[in-house]
């Protein structure tokens, strides 16, 4: 049976892990087979910049941080439960990715 890989991309982390407990939450009442959620790194986008814009005076800088969340999540490929995740209400600031294998 084909497994679907689900890749959950988001800035915020509670919403990242929320939609992933719903599909886990999918799986167990389908009873099917499933992995995870699985943190995968936190990709961390830094950017400094000078804080005054003609040069003049002090040397000072402003730090910029942006971290980019991932959670793994995979399920056996029954129909059922596919149709099911992708009626899942996702918000706007979550991405995700469906492979199945």
């Amino acid at each position: 049976m084909p497994t679907a890989r689900i890749k959950l991309i988001s800035r915020d982390p509670t919403a990242v892990s929320a939609i992933a407990n719903q599909i886990v939450d999918i799986a167990k009442s389908a009873t099917i087979k499933y992995k995870g959620p699985v943190p995968l790194p936190t990709k961390k986008l830094k950017i400094s910049t000078r804080k005054t814009p003609c040069g003049d005076g002090s040397h000072t800088f402003e730090h910029w941080e942006m971290r980019i969340h991932k959670r793994l999540v995979e399920i056996e490929g029954s129909d059922q439960a596919l149709r099911q995740v992708m009626r899942l209400p996702v918000p706007d600031t979550v991405q995700i990715e469906i492979t199945l294998s």
